[in-house]
C-alpha cells in the first residue's frame, strides 16, 4: 500500500502479520499438540486422543520421539507467533522530495535495536537496483544505492513480484527521485 502527492511518496510495509503465516503458526500449533498429546498418552497408558488408541504406540521409542517432536513444533510454534505479535519487518519507506530526505523505517524484533530507522539526503542516491534471480526459487528484489551505505533492500525477498510490476515500481520511483535504474 502506498501513498503519494507531488513532493511525498510513503509506501508501507506489511511485515509479519500475513495470512500465511497466520495459517502455518495455527498448523504448526494444533500438529504439535497432537504429537505431544500422542507421546502423552502413550506413557500414561490412556486416550487422551480418540483417534490413535494409547495401547497401539510404545512410549518407548515411538512415544519418546512423538514427544520430542511435539515439543519441537510447539517452541517453533511459539516462535511464529512471537513474530506475527510484534509485527516483524513491518514498516514504511518516506521519499521527500521538499525536504530532500529518504526515510526508511522497520520493526525488528525486541531488544535495543528493536526500531531500525535509516534516514539519508536523495542527492546521495545513486540509483535504483533490481536484482533478478531466476530459477526454481525465482526472486527479483529492489534496492536503493545509496553513496557510502551500499544497497538498501526495499522489497522483501519473499515477496513474489512479477517481472512487470517490478520494472513498473523501480520506474515509478526512479522517475519520482530522478535517478537512474540498474539492473543485476
Amino acid at each position: 500500500m502506498s501513498w503519494r502527492s507531488e513532493h511525498i511518496w510513503i509506501e508501507l510495509i506489511v511485515g509479519s502479520r500475513k495470512i500465511s503465516n497466520f495459517c502455518w503458526a495455527f498448523i504448526l500449533f494444533l500438529g504439535s499438540l497432537g504429537f505431544v498429546l500422542v507421546g502423552t498418552s502413550s506413557y500414561l497408558g490412556k486416550n487422551l486422543i480418540s483417534l490413535v488408541p494409547s495401547q497401539e504406540i510404545n512410549f518407548f521409542p515411538q512415544g519418546i520421539v512423538m514427544s520430542f517432536y511435539g515439543i519441537a513444533g510447539l517452541f517453533i510454534s511459539s516462535y511464529l507467533w512471537c513474530t506475527i505479535s510484534w509485527n516483524v519487518g513491518s514498516g514504511y519507506d518516506r521519499f521527500d522530495r521538499k525536504e530532500g530526505l529518504v526515510c526508511i523505517f522497520r520493526w525488528g524484533f525486541p531488544g535495543k535495536n528493536r526500531r531500525i530507522f535509516i534516514r539519508f539526503r536523495i542527492k546521495d542516491i545513486q540509483s535504483i537496483r533490481i536484482e533478478v534471480k531466476e530459477g526454481i526459487y525465482a526472486r527479483r528484489i529492489l534496492y536503493i544505492e545509496v553513496k557510502g551505505r551500499g544497497a538498501i533492500p526495499l522489497t522483501r525477498s519473499d515477496e513474489n513480484l512479477t517481472p512487470r510490476e517490478i520494472e513498473q515500481k523501480a520506474a515509478e520511483l526512479a522517475y519520482f527521485l530522478r535517478v537512474p535504474i540498474e539492473v543485476f
